[in-house]
Formats: C-alpha cells, structure tokens, sequence
C-alpha cells in the first residue's frame, strides 16, 4: 500500500500525527513505508518468541523485551517498528518516552509477505548500522532465523537451533527451531 504524496519528504512529527487507523507506519529517510496490520500467524509467532526470550532477559537482567507498535527512532528521519525487541539495562525502565530509547540489544521481526523486502534490505542495514547485536528475521514460510550481527554482508541462517549469548559471563538461550516452529503451527500445546 502506497501513500498518494510519495514526493513529500515525511518527518517523524507527521508520522506520529497520523490516524490509528490499522495500518503500522514506519519512516525511513523521510520516506514513509505503510504496512497493513500483522497476521494471526504473525502474532502468534511473536508471541511464543516473546515466551520463550522474556523470562531469559528479565532472569539475567539484560533489559526489557517490548513489540509493536512502538516508534524507534534510531536518528533523525527514520522511526522504526520492530516487532519484537530487547531495550537494555540501565536504559529499561527509565523510559518515558519511544524517543528516550538509543540502543537495542536484540531486534526480532517476523517476516510477512508486504514487509519482507523492507526487514531484509531496507530495515536490517539501518539496524546494522546502529550497531544492534543481533537482528533476528523469521521466516514462517522457510521454517528459518535469518540472524544478522553489525558486520555482517550475509546472514547467518538457523534451522535447527538458534543459540544468543548478549554476554560471555551468561549462560545462552537455546531455542530449539523446529519445536518452535511446530508451535507457532499448531503442531504441539500451543495454546
């Protein structure tokens, strides 16, 4: 979907001033992207990801796991939805505002066939450049993570066992791929 101004140069204040209308809006170098809202899939997979991250993060005190709708700011002309996403300590809990947040830890979207151009080239440098540790894309489709660090020129791609480690002095979260994609379909207690 398309914005009929596609000539304007768009800013964050005008991002923020549109309708809640459905839509999920992101700003990247003043030009405004519009998605339509997620899938049921899309949700669900967010869901058992944030399960399974959340208790991880808050346990070794690492941060706050949030998702969207939330506008991310990295720099000026560019606001950012990430679907799933860590905000690290101290920075967590101290936030008022989506502007006071100035570093990620983690990174997750879910892709969806409207926005899996923009994740992979438009999204993923962006974050690459504003050295987020990881960016984690899930493919549903291929049953895969596309898991992206700050220097990387390819991803590195998980199928069976996607391993983070933040820091060397924690012990790493293991997530056993194929179980979690059986989840996410429906294949095992799913609730």
């Amino acid at each position: 979907m398309g914005m009929p101004a596609q000539n304007i140069r768009w800013t964050a204040e005008m991002v923020r001033a549109l309708p809640d209308d459905g839509n999920r809006y992101e700003l990247l170098d003043g030009e405004l992207l519009v998605s339509p809202a997620p899938s049921y899939l899309h949700q669900r997979a967010l869901r058992l990801l944030y399960e399974l991250i959340a208790p991880y993060v808050h346990g070794n005190a690492l941060g706050e796991v949030l998702w969207s709708p939330a506008d991310i700011e990295l720099r000026p002309e560019t606001i950012l939805q990430p679907d799933l996403f860590v905000v690290p300590e101290p920075l967590a809990g101290h936030v008022k505002q989506w502007s006071d947040i100035d570093a990620l830890l983690l990174v997750v979207e879910v892709l969806s066939p409207s926005t899996a151009f923009s994740d992979r080239n438009r999204k993923r440098p962006e974050y690459q450049k504003k050295q987020i540790p990881e960016y984690w894309i899930v493919d549903l489709d291929a049953r895969l993570v596309e898991r992206w660090r700050p220097s990387d020129s390819r991803p590195e791609i998980l199928s069976q066992q996607l391993t983070w480690q933040p820091t060397s002095d924690l012990p790493a979260l293991s997530i056993d791929l194929p179980e979690y994609f059986a989840r996410v379909f429906g294949a095992k207690n799913g609730h």
